[in-house]
């Protein structure tokens, strides 16, 4: 499907679970910043993460909060972790974090 065989990944946070723009848009940041920090571990092939669970306004308020990046950022290194550990053929199991690959 690809014909390099660089590390591919995509951000999915939809509309309803994240439904600010700038909430979406700040944690798809840290998606990508979080992987190019690690450097993932990842098997060379196309990723996906996906927003699974909603973020609630109520208790991160603000999209540029630390509270709100911290969630995020630990949600992110676990999931990465976790995927790097995972063998290329099967994908990780589902958790209940609100974040999925």
């Amino acid at each position: 499907m690809f014909a390099s065989d660089d590390i591919w990944l995509g951000a999915m946070v939809p509309k309803r679970w994240a439904r600010r723009a700038v909430t979406r848009n700040a944690i798809k940041r840290q998606i990508y910043s979080v992987s190019a920090e690690s450097g993932a571990g990842l098997t060379r092939a196309a990723h996906v993460v996906r927003l699974r669970a909603g973020f609630d306004r109520k208790e991160f308020v603000s999209a540029s909060s630390d509270k709100l990046k911290a969630a995020v950022r630990a949600e992110l290194q676990q999931l990465l972790a976790r995927a790097a550990r995972a063998p290329a053929a099967q994908a990780p199991a589902p958790s209940p974090a609100p974040f999925s690959s």
